[in-house]
């Protein structure tokens, strides 16, 4: 039930509070008969004794009586000054009341008070549920919560920050304009208005925002796109009127608004009324905050966004944020520099290296590798050792690469049979095909939803695919589906190959449709982009012919199963190689580069797996400088191979797109 439903049926309870307790006021009932007598008969009865009691209303015009005979009578009062006398010598009582039988106007005049009072109380009750249901805004819109820190408190500074030097360097500057602003007035610049972070999630936007106001020393006031958003039509610009009028008192200072489109999207061309009225308002009163009539000097405002395809063109033209920064994945040398930052607080063991685990974690955000410090240190607090070992970050990088073990879901012999098959077959056919980056680990441990993995590694950075690659790395797809289908048959293959087919059958569009890899096509796009840059979002076709999209299908087709003879030719020549590596799955469930080099050689794998007294095999294989572990480049391939439970598979971090 929403707010809106909320306060109808409290305003309808109110309605029929009211209404019941005026009919119960108000309402006609039934009364006693009281005689009415005239003044002269009333002085008859008082002179023949016939008259017990009266009583007088404060008002003095009206008389109600008491006969001995308990009858009731009520009469007029002219101006009689010798009343009193004449009652008193016949001894009948005298007392002063309110009228109980007044006429309708009297009776409003004197129970007035009682409904008014009833009415304040439930309209108060109202009132306060309000209150409740919205927050407290009801009493002052323009009062939200918004985070401030004063000069003086540094905090947070661009030390604590890594893995980003270039946006470092570019938000540098902002300090100098802050710290000494007449140094650069005096060559004609001014202080930029705005700065745009954009990147994907948890590589450290607002980490850097508050690293320039901790070197700057100066106040920061730090709140939420959704903060301005409500539920009534202008409280939003009234936030942000009251929030640059903070700011100007504090010059110089920072705005720091994270996930400003939820406040700064596209503004509908249709003019529709309704519920886009209010940020729309709202994102009109921060255009002219930023750059309208008011003054703004010594004000940056800082923005941080993973969606800069949502945001108003109004938004982003110089003058508003004069500058945007970039925020990427951190390369090799920035995701070691971001783990030590980390490693800071923690007790290491000797066999600790950061550049190490540097290289074993390609792909990951400075939020990730801040996951998997904190995972390493847990492991070990879970062993009861008092360091954290290269062992523990190991297993953490797994854990975090490649989901969390489940060792505790049964598999029968003959599904993890065909489990260890089908993880041969992609490893197999990897490590054959040209140009196709190295084997690292293959795991027939259950992991999230995958039952088996199989984990590559490049060799090097990577920030272009070429068309061998790309049809090396669809062989490689299909080569659990065909193991499959060479040893138990094309009837007993199961549907653990179809997120590989999903995958594969993306890349072979992307070719023809995108990359202009396919001669038939030709080198023209086809392919639409529809989502976001940074979230990998979905695409769509272009409104092509139906010749066109026919051979589009053609093409995207043969390139499949062009892929898919490949990879059959391949297993069929390494058939005994196969089921070496497949029993060898079986045996040991997880085999690293050592032993699937052993096995690719004819020989027998050695049989310490996993982590020895040194380190891991990725630690070793480092150490002796091989060729298997290098840098990924960002937007890389697929980290992994798997067969997926139910034919399916939930992708975490390392589960990137293809380019």
């Amino acid at each position: 039930m929403n707010i809106r439903t909320r306060i109808l049926i409290l305003i309808s309870i109110l309605v029929v509070a009211l209404a019941a307790l005026l009919w119960n006021w108000y309402a006609p009932g039934e009364e006693p008969e009281v005689a009415s007598l005239d003044y002269s008969e009333f002085i008859a009865a008082v002179q023949q004794g016939q008259v017990k009691q009266v009583t007088l209303t404060r008002a003095g015009d009206r008389l109600q009586g008491v006969r001995h005979d308990d009858g009731e009578f009520v009469t007029l009062l002219p101006s009689d000054p010798g009343l009193m006398e004449r009652l008193l010598a016949h001894k009948v009582r005298v007392s002063v009341g309110p009228n109980t039988h007044a006429t309708g106007a009297d009776s409003f005049s004197t129970g007035f008070i009682g409904p008014l009072l009833a009415v304040l109380v439930i309209v108060g009750l109202v009132v306060f549920v309000l209150r409740k249901q919205l927050g407290g805004s009801t009493v002052d819109f323009k009062k939200f919560s918004h985070r401030r820190r004063m000069a003086g408190h540094p905090g947070t500074t661009l030390a604590d920050v890594a893995g980003i030097e270039e946006a470092k360097a570019e938000v540098a500057e902002l300090v100098d304009f802050l710290r000494d602003p007449a140094r650069f007035q005096r060559l004609g610049g001014r202080i930029p208005r705005g700065v745009l972070m954009v990147g994907p999630p948890g590589t450290g936007k607002t980490l850097l925002a508050r690293a320039i106001a901790g070197e700057a020393r100066v106040p920061f006031f730090s709140l939420s796109g959704s903060d301005f958003v409500e539920l009534y039509v202008g409280v939003g610009a009234a936030r942000v009127r009251s929030l640059f009028a903070e700011a100007r008192k504090n010059p110089p200072c920072i705005i720091f608004i994270d996930e400003i489109d939820a406040v700064g999207g596209k503004r509908s061309s249709h003019g529709e009324p309704g519920a886009h009225n209010e940020r729309e308002q709202t994102l009109n009163q921060l255009l002219v905050e930023m750059d309208g009539f008011s003054g703004t000097e010594g004000i940056i405002v800082i923005g941080a966004t993973n969606r800069p395809d949502m945001l108003d063109p109004a938004l982003l033209r110089p003058g508003r944020f004069d500058r945007q920064v970039p925020i990427g994945l951190p390369d090799l040398k920035g995701r070691e520099q971001i783990l030590e930052v980390h490693m800071r607080r923690l007790p290491l063991a000797e066999d600790v290296d950061a550049a190490v685990i540097a290289r074993g974690t390609p792909g990951l955000s400075g939020a990730d590798l801040a996951n998997l410090v904190n995972e390493a240190a847990l492991l070990a607090a879970r062993s009861h050792r008092t360091e954290v070992c290269m062992r523990d970050f190991e297993q953490a990088r797994d854990k975090v690469l490649m989901g969390a073990e489940r060792r505790t879901l049964v598999m029968s012999e003959k599904d993890k049979r065909i489990t260890a098959y089908h993880e041969a077959g992609h490893t197999i056919v990897g490590l054959l095909m040209p140009d196709h980056d190295p084997v690292y680990k293959v795991s027939i441990i259950p992991r999230g939803r995958a039952l088996g993995v199989t984990m590559f590694l490049p060799e090097q950075d990577r920030y272009n695919y070429s068309k061998r690659q790309l049809e090396s790395m669809l062989a490689t797809l299909f080569g659990g589906r065909v193991a499959e289908e060479l040893v138990f048959g094309p009837d007993q293959v199961t549907t653990g190959a179809a997120n590989d087919f999903q995958r594969a059958t993306e890349v072979a569009r992307d070719m023809v449709t995108k990359w202009g890899l396919s001669e038939r096509v030709g080198p023209l796009v086809y392919h639409e982009d529809s989502g976001n840059v940074y979230l990998g979002g979905a695409g769509r076709l272009r409104n092509v012919g139906p010749a066109t999209a026919q051979l589009i299908d053609t093409e995207v087709r043969a390139v499949v199963e062009r892929a898919y003879r490949r990879a059959r030719t391949i297993l069929r020549e390494q058939e005994a190689r196969l089921h070496a590596m497949a029993h060898a799955l079986i045996e040991h469930e997880t085999i690293d580069a050592d032993q699937i080099a052993a096995l690719m050689a004819g020989s027998q794998p050695p049989v310490e797996l996993g982590v020895d007294g040194k380190g891991s095999g990725l630690t070793r294989l480092l150490r002796q400088g091989s060729r298997l572990l290098a840098e990924f480049a960002v937007r890389r391939a697929p980290l992994w191979s798997d067969r997926s439970a139910g034919g399916d598979v939930e992708r975490g971090q390392a589960g990137r797109p293809a380019p």
